[in-house]
């Protein structure tokens, strides 16, 4: 049984996570005065960042936890039923 994951999976489920992820970095930077741009910008980027990162973390778990879910088969181990009849 593989249930290993690849990074095109991890990709393809992201989607728009990492178009908004950038987006928001844009913004951050962009918003911020001349002069204090690492001071106004680095809180905004750091929360950008964390969203993303949890978001990451959850879609790779569901991707490997929906693959190990579909290797499993209940009607593989026909013990039960036999023992039943």
């Amino acid at each position: 049984m593989d249930d290993k994951i690849t990074a095109q999976q991890l990709k393809d489920a992201l989607g728009g996570d990492m178009d908004e992820l950038i987006a928001q970095v844009v913004e951050a930077i962009n918003e911020a005065r001349p002069g204090k741009i690492i001071a106004e910008s680095e809180e905004p980027v750091r929360d950008a960042s964390a969203t993303f990162r949890q978001a990451l973390y959850q879609k790779a778990l569901e991707i490997r936890q929906r693959q190990s879910e579909s290797a499993f088969s209940p009607s593989a181990d026909r013990t039960d039923v036999d023992m039943a009849q």
